[in-house]
C-alpha cells in the first residue's frame, strides 16, 4: 500500500508536466493554423490585385496560368491538410482556428476561379473587352 501511495504521489506530478505539454501542443496547433491562414488571406489580397491588370502580353499572361496553376497544387495540399484536421474537429480542439482555415482555402479557390475567368474565359465572351476597358476608365 505505501509504495502503491508513493507511485501515485509521483506520478501526480508528472500527469500534470504531461497535460501541460498536451495544452502547450493545442496551444502550438492553434497558432500553426491562424499563421497559416494569414498566409493564405495575405495569398488571396495578391490575387485580387493581379486580377484587375490589363492590357498584358502574352509573356504575362503565361505568368499568370502559371500562377493559376501554383495556386491549384497549393489549394490541393491545403485540402488534404485540412481534411487531415478531422480528428481534432470531431474532439472539438481548435475548432475555430479550423474553420478559418477551411474558409480561407474556400476564398483562395474562389479567387483563383475569378482570376482565371478575368484573364482566360471571359475575354471569350462578346462585349467583355470593350466591358472591362470602360471599367479600367473608371
Amino acid at each position: 500500500m505505501r509504495t502503491f501511495s508513493f507511485e501515485e504521489k509521483k506520478t501526480a506530478l508528472s500527469d500534470e508536466e504531461t497535460v501541460n505539454r498536451f495544452l502547450d501542443s493545442i496551444l502550438e496547433f492553434k497558432n500553426i493554423l491562424s499563421i497559416k491562414t494569414d498566409k493564405i488571406n495575405s495569398l488571396i489580397m495578391d490575387i485580387e490585385g493581379i486580377s484587375w491588370l490589363n492590357d498584358l502580353d502574352d509573356s504575362s499572361m503565361i505568368l499568370i496560368n502559371n500562377i493559376i496553376s501554383a495556386i491549384r497544387g497549393l489549394s490541393s495540399s491545403l485540402n488534404r491538410q485540412y481534411v487531415s484536421y478531422n480528428i481534432f474537429r470531431s474532439k472539438g480542439i481548435a475548432k475555430q482556428e479550423i474553420k478559418s482555415f477551411k474558409h480561407a482555402i474556400e476564398e483562395l479557390n474562389e479567387s483563383t476561379n475569378d482570376l482565371e475567368s478575368v484573364f482566360f474565359n471571359l475575354p471569350t465572351v462578346e462585349g467583355c473587352k470593350e466591358t472591362t476597358r470602360q471599367l479600367s476608365l473608371v
